[in-house]
C-alpha cells in the first residue's frame, strides 16, 4: 500500500491494524521507573475512594494528581514538555 493510499484509509477510518508492525513500537519520553512511596492509611484510604469512584486505579490517581500539581508549577515557568503530557499516557 502506498503512502497516499495509507493516509486515505485512516481519513476514512478505517481499521489499519493488520498493517501495521506494533512489535517494536516505542513512546517516546515515556519510559517508566519504579518508584517505592509510605503513604500514611488515611491517606491511601482517601486515594483508594476516588480512584473507586472514578474507576481507576489507585496508581493512575496518584500519577494524574503528581502531574496536575507539577503542571500547575510549571506554568508561567513555560516547561511545554510538561504540559504536553496526556491524561492517556499518565494512566498507562
Amino acid at each position: 500500500m502506498k503512502a497516499n493510499e495509507f493516509d486515505e484509509a485512516f481519513d476514512e477510518g478505517q481499521d489499519l491494524t493488520d498493517m501495521l508492525d506494533v512489535s517494536k513500537a516505542r513512546r517516546p519520553k515515556q519510559a517508566q521507573r519504579r518508584v517505592n512511596v509510605d503513604f500514611p492509611t488515611w491517606m491511601i484510604d482517601r486515594l483508594d475512594k476516588e480512584a473507586s469512584r472514578l474507576g481507576v486505579t489507585r496508581q493512575s490517581i496518584i500519577k494524574v494528581w503528581l502531574s496536575e500539581r507539577m503542571e500547575a508549577q510549571d506554568k508561567g515557568r513555560g516547561d511545554q514538555e510538561t504540559r504536553n503530557a496526556t491524561m492517556r499516557d499518565l494512566v498507562s
